[in-house]
């Protein structure tokens, strides 16, 4: 089967099974959002099996086009495409130890977009030395640290909702409280083990930029933009652990360390691969 084919239809699954989530977790009556009951005992054996299907196909067709060969293929597409297909493992993985279903549907819809882009825009071969451990494990730091932002910004979105329906129907507070709580609990988890990966990516790259190019720092705009949004959700941390900050505060901040994020690799690809015509 064509690559491009595997492409198409790991989108059209993800994409189902967004609808899916969608109409089964989640309402839009008249224009007007509100949340249905989510299902008792979080995923079902079935929908649970039906996430393998895409994910399976799309992370072995990310491996085979992106490591499988000699040389390493990559771009901003490969790099949008390889952090949601983190993203929808980690909810899978995260589905056996919380039922947090409502959030099954964006993550699917993002990665329903992000898997063909790869066919689409087909990136570039790395230089010689992509192919060393050292930059494949600072590559693969990288992405790991994305998806986790990326569930935390869903996290922090999907609070910022609750708390405004709370607000305005104070009768269903005993029905959000408690999810609100979890989604608050896991938002600093999943912030803690980004940040972590993140300093390790940080690391790993000024250590290969000293053995590759004589020093530790490059003055790029990869590297200035990766070290403010490392310093964006450190502050983040701190201002909880010191100061309690949560709801709208942790969303702001949140949503400024993951733009930097993106603008340190993904949006720079964007601009040169898409924009500029550049390799």
């Amino acid at each position: 089967m064509p690559d491009i084919v595997i492409h198409v239809v790991a989108s059209a699954l993800y994409a189902a099974l967004a609808l899916h989530f969608w109409l089964t977790r989640w309402r839009v009556p008249f224009g007007r959002w509100r949340a249905s009951p989510p299902a008792p005992g979080g995923l079902r054996g079935w929908e649970r099996t039906a996430i393998l299907l895409p994910l399976t196909a799309h992370g072995v067709l990310l491996y085979s086009e992106m490591f499988a060969h000699s040389e390493l293929r990559f771009g901003f597409a490969y790099a949008l495409s390889a952090m949601l297909w983190l993203a929808v493992l980690f909810y899978w993985l995260e589905s056996f130890l919380y039922d947090l279903d409502a959030l099954q549907a964006p993550v699917l819809a993002l990665a329903a977009l992000s898997a063909p882009l790869p066919a689409l825009f087909p990136g570039h071969i790395g230089a010689a030395y992509a192919v060393a451990f050292e930059f494949r494990l600072h590559l693969v730091l990288a992405m790991l640290a994305y998806s986790l932002f990326t569930i935390a910004l869903l996290h922090a979105l999907l609070m910022a909702a609750l708390e405004r329906r709370l607000h305005r129907k104070q009768g269903a507070q005993a029905a959000v409280l408690p999810p609100l709580l979890t989604l608050e609990r896991l938002l600093f988890r999943l912030l803690g083990a980004g940040f972590l990966l993140l300093t390790l990516t940080l690391a790993t790259g000024f250590a290969f930029s000293e053995t590759l190019f004589g020093r530790v720092m490059r003055f790029d705009h990869k590297t200035v933009f990766a070290v403010l949004s490392w310093l964006t959700f450190g502050l983040l941390l701190a201002g909880r652990q010191l100061y309690g900050w949560r709801g709208r505060t942790a969303l702001r901040w949140t949503l400024s360390g993951f733009v930097l994020l993106l603008l340190a690799y993904i949006g720079s690809r964007f601009v040169l691969e898409v924009v500029l015509d550049r390799g």
